[in-house]
């Protein structure tokens, strides 16, 4: 601490988590997918929402119980993002009336039209061997696809979002591949410590499992195949991990500075301590073999909390299941946490809830939050043959411990890494 209250030991406001909201493929709310995470139950089943036949995976984590018209993915990703919102401003106590006092950060997947839509304006146009502009003026003439330049134009969902919720100035939409929900909360984040707001309403969604995902995800041999068990398919460090598994939902989180929740007698669930990224250049999808990007990213989340690797209880892992992944991210947690890797507890949420994408950073740290609040650590299923070239401490079944600061981990495509320190209190 920096001596001045609500203040960290840089002289920074304190950037305090006031509020939670969650969707996944588990349930909605806090309460349901608490429950479920710490019961090792897994929300990841057989693909229903379309056709799978001829698809080598056809299971994912989808989200089948909100009702949402049409299911693409624009639309899924913003109603996730509503009722996660929902949640996260109701428990704050702050902005209920759509006035919210704080700008939106908005994690969502790229924008663009889907096979249904693309068939539907060819056909509308004349021409099923694709669109050419003159068909493309014929069909928008028609004014029959007026509600699709609303879906599919960029950025509507946080235009939506920040209508919605009356969020303050331009929403930020971003996209940094599997790391964006975490990249949301570090802008809400730095804005607060730059005095520029009082309060961020930071989310990350998506709702991207459409059969086009499936197919590119697939042709770059990152998903799992092993349909049958779905439940049984994303097994994060063990030594038959073969793929990720896709997922959907939203977590959002309020973001206030620590002095000003305070005053309004605010509950304060928890703080974001410290963020750190780091940007990889090695590949358009694969990370750096030595991993030193990410440990470079863990330092920095470590250093921006002013902690060393002995303040850390525990580890929200990206775990995806992909052999690579688990194998560089163990590389790198090794390589800050020397001698202690071993007894350090490490677990993936996405064993349960399968990889949500640009939602998996903001999904975690939520997670995270609730870690420390509950004294709890979700486990990480499957963990039934341990690869022995990843000598981490996984925990294979929930274990009760009490849990003061929690490290977050998030590394995407392209090498777009992103560290959170989440905390029960100032470090």
């Amino acid at each position: 601490m920096s001596g001045q209250p609500h203040r960290d030991a840089k002289g920074r406001p304190l950037v305090a988590v006031t509020g939670i909201g969650l969707v996944t493929s588990l349930g909605r709310g806090q309460g349901e997918n608490w429950a479920a995470l710490t019961g090792g139950r897994s929300g990841i089943h057989a693909i229903a929402r379309f056709p799978t036949e001829g698809l080598r995976t056809r299971i994912a984590g989808t989200v089948d119980f909100l009702d949402t018209d049409p299911l693409v993915a624009p639309a899924l990703s913003q109603r996730f993002a509503e009722v996660a919102a929902e949640e996260a401003v109701a428990q704050a106590g702050i902005g209920q009336a759509g006035d919210f006092p704080g700008a939106l950060f908005i994690a969502v997947p790229p924008v663009e039209m889907e096979w249904p839509q693309r068939q539907a304006l060819a056909e509308a146009a004349g021409e099923t061997d694709g669109v050419t502009y003159g068909g493309l003026q014929r069909a928008a003439a028609s004014r029959r696809f007026d509600a699709w330049h609303d879906l599919f134009i960029f950025g509507t969902v946080a235009d939506h979002i920040a209508d919605r919720f009356g969020t303050k100035g331009s929403p930020i939409s971003l996209s940094t591949a599997c790391s964006s929900g975490a990249t949301a909360i570090q802008l809400g984040v730095e804005a607060i410590r730059r005095g520029e707001m009082s309060a961020a309403l930071c989310i990350g969604t998506d709702g991207s499992v459409n059969p086009e995902s499936l197919i590119r995800f697939s042709l770059l041999s990152a998903l799992s195949t092993q349909n049958d068990p779905p439940e049984g398919a994303s097994k994060p460090f063990s030594k038959n991990r073969d793929g990720f598994v896709m997922g959907e939902g939203a977590a959002a989180l309020v973001l206030e500075d620590a002095e000003a929740a305070t005053a309004r007698g605010a509950r304060i669930l928890g703080y974001v301590l410290g963020c750190g990224e780091k940007g990889d250049g090695f590949h358009r999808t694969r990370s750096s073999p030595d991993g030193a990007p990410v440990v470079a990213a863990i330092r920095a989340s470590l250093d921006d909390a002013g902690l060393g690797p002995e303040g850390i209880d525990t580890v929200n892992a990206h775990g995806t299941s992909t052999p690579e992944n688990d194998k560089m991210e163990a590389q790198g947690l090794t390589a800050v946490f020397g001698e202690r890797i071993g007894s350090l507890p490490v677990t993936s949420n996405k064993s349960m809830i399968g990889h949500t994408l640009t939602a998996a950073g903001a999904i975690e740290a939520a997670v995270s939050i609730l870690t420390i609040l509950h004294g709890r650590i979700p486990p990480t299923i499957n963990y039934a043959l341990p690869d022995p070239a990843i000598p981490l401490d996984v925990v294979a079944t929930a274990r009760d411990v009490p849990v003061s600061r929690v490290l977050s981990n998030s590394f995407g495509f392209g090498g777009q890494n992103t560290c959170l320190v989440l905390g029960a209190e100032p470090a």
